[in-house]
């Protein structure tokens, strides 16, 4: 199940984690917080959706369908997160990936203070593990990462704040730490290198990482491994990339269809 918000332009959001979901061949669920107004080149409006709304989602999907993993995404305000953390924790989710959607790739903040003080205080807590960018790990440490060293201190400064393991992702760091993630679990903190794909078409690929976590936990897979193949996942989609609109187009989710032979 996804909790978070929807993408006009079809390249992340809750249209990110769906296509994830079956790509991985698990059945998607959605509560949506918020429906926003975007394209390749960028967000034009946001609107969330009332609590009620939101809560009814969610409940119309665990009154009826197993749900093995959730993820979060945007959650946009402060009382949409205390009412999706007060949700989970009663219906005592274990494996949920919380993806802190609060700082672009390009560094500018997405929700408010308030907002991410509730996010730090009452969701990550019950996280199995968190998954934020370079410039959303420097504001839950409250350091500045520039260094591999930078992002290993963060992610133990995060995991002392509650969720069980954490992702820092590295798709913004400088040179040879691009796309370079650092995962810590409490006990082993592990370096994890792809090769590097260059390509601008990196949209939504927070999203796909986060859904393809939860895909994993839902399918049975240790967290550590759960990352892994979700790393893997990503790094492949970017390769078929999809060039379309006019700015950053999103990462290839069904990539296998696109090598397709035409008519099959």
């Amino acid at each position: 199940m996804t909790i978070a918000g929807s993408d006009s332009g079809g390249g992340a959001g809750i249209q990110a984690d769906l296509r994830t979901f079956a790509f991985h061949c698990v059945h998607g669920t959605c509560a949506i917080t918020c429906v926003t107004a975007q394209n390749t080149l960028g967000v034009t409006r946001v609107d969330a959706l009332p609590l009620d709304s939101i809560s009814a989602q969610i409940e119309a999907v665990v009154t009826d369908i197993p749900v093995q993993a959730v993820k979060t995404g945007m959650l946009l305000s402060s009382e949409i997160i205390r009412l999706t953390a007060k949700k989970l924790t009663a219906l005592g989710f274990s494996n949920l990936v919380v993806d802190p959607v609060m700082v672009s790739r390009t560094g500018a903040q997405l929700i408010d203070d308030q907002a991410i003080a509730t996010l730090k205080q009452q969701l990550l807590p019950i996280a199995k593990i968190v998954t934020p960018n370079r410039y959303e790990a420097q504001i839950l440490a409250d350091i500045k990462i520039h260094t591999l060293e930078d992002m290993q201190q963060s992610a133990e400064i995060i995991y002392r704040l509650g969720a069980r393991a954490v992702l820092v992702k590295g798709g913004s760091m400088p040179g040879d730490l691009r796309g370079v993630d650092v995962y810590f679990d409490g006990e082993t903190c592990t370096t994890l290198r792809t090769e590097m794909v260059h390509t601008q078409h990196t949209h939504g690929t927070g999203c796909t990482l986060s859904s393809a976590i939860a895909a994993n936990l839902a399918l049975g897979k240790p967290l550590s491994l759960a990352t892994h193949l979700a790393k893997n996942y990503v790094t492949t989609a970017l390769k078929h990339a999809l060039a379309i609109g006019k700015g950053q187009g999103p990462v290839g989710h069904f990539y296998p269809l696109l090598t397709m032979p035409a008519g099959m």
